[in-house]
């Protein structure tokens, strides 16, 4: 954990804040990657996954970027009206789960609205290496895009292509035409709202790219229909200990009420903060932050949201 103080707060876009975070007694910030989040800890008892969106060498501060949501959960609304400059909190050291491949020839950098935050500091990070890659950035209207005028006083502008809804038809994202044949080395990273990511990911599975070519991060899970959802039994393996979970309870629930502590951030599927082991049973995987393979192995879940399709699920704890 480590104690922060808002030092700036600035308003970026519409409906988006930055917010400049540095440690209370002055000094340097742990190392992060491009890619990497934090968790934040808000006054209300809330924790919040938001991307680092500065350079990776910098260790005097860390920049995230705050769109508040209109379903907001109470996280990013009360970073916009309740957290102001000055004040303390606490985050969580740096964690990376949507890194660069440093090894790639080109990079396509997708961003879609406030996706723009962990693919802005690839940007700079690639940049500064002189690789090569494209970032292309969309969004509804320029209002709402945050980071824009960074990105066009960057050294790096001519590889910056913005696309929005409301501009010409000749500047909107063509996906299929820009990722039509994919070349083996070339990398894709996308993010942004579920609905943009895929059709960024339909397309490029269409196209023909490997799954190894293509790195995503949610931001939120779609919803999910839970009507036909049942009640299944886990097994604790380490104690032989058997569980119910009911139909309109989860996983985590029930082993926090039985007071077995896994850790949890996001509860929306996607940090894979409470990924657990599986050692037999078919898991219902509901969330985003496994891949297709890792989830097919069937060998882990996320216990906040995903569930079972077998009747009883063994788990390493």
């Amino acid at each position: 954990m480590l104690d922060v103080i808002i030092n700036q707060k600035t308003r970026e876009a519409e409906g988006v804040f930055r917010f400049e975070l540095v440690r209370v007694d002055g000094s340097a910030m742990p190392a992060f990657t491009p890619g990497s989040h934090i968790d934040v800890f808000l006054p209300n008892g809330l924790i919040r996954q938001y991307s680092l969106c500065n350079h990776p060498e910098e260790r005097h501060r860390y920049v995230i970027g705050v769109l508040e949501e209109p379903n907001s959960r109470g996280g990013s609304r009360t970073l916009h009206a309740d957290i102001e400059v000055g004040q303390q909190l606490q985050i969580s050291e740096p964690r990376n789960l949507f890194a660069l491949d440093e090894h790639a020839n080109k990079s396509l950098l997708f961003a879609g609205g406030i996706g723009i935050t962990p693919i802005l500091s690839m940007a700079q990070h690639l940049a500064q290496r002189g690789a090569n890659f494209e970032l292309h950035y969309c969004a509804r209207e320029p209002e709402r895009a945050g980071f824009m005028d960074e990105l066009r006083q960057s050294p790096f502008t001519s590889h910056v292509h913005f696309h929005f809804d409301n501009g010409p038809a000749q500047q909107k994202l063509n996906a299929a035409q820009t990722l039509e044949a994919p070349i083996p080395g070339t990398h894709l990273y996308v993010c942004g709202p579920g609905g943009f990511m895929d059709y960024i990911l339909n397309t490029a599975a269409t196209q023909g790219w490997a799954p190894e070519q293509v790195h995503r991060e949610y931001f939120a899970a779609p919803l999910i229909d839970t009507t036909a959802d049942t009640a299944f039994e886990i097994e604790l393996a380490r104690s032989g200990k058997v569980l119910l979970i009911p139909a309109d309870r989860s996983v985590f629930e029930v082993l926090d009420e039985a007071g077995i502590d896994i850790p949890v951030s996001c509860e929306q599927d996607v940090c894979g903060t409470c990924l657990t082991r599986v050692h037999s049973g078919e898991p219902d995987h509901r969330d985003q932050f496994l891949s297709a393979a890792e989830q097919a192995r069937n060998d882990q879940f996320t216990p906040c949201c995903s569930r079972a399709k077998s009747s009883r699920l063994v788990l390493d704890l």
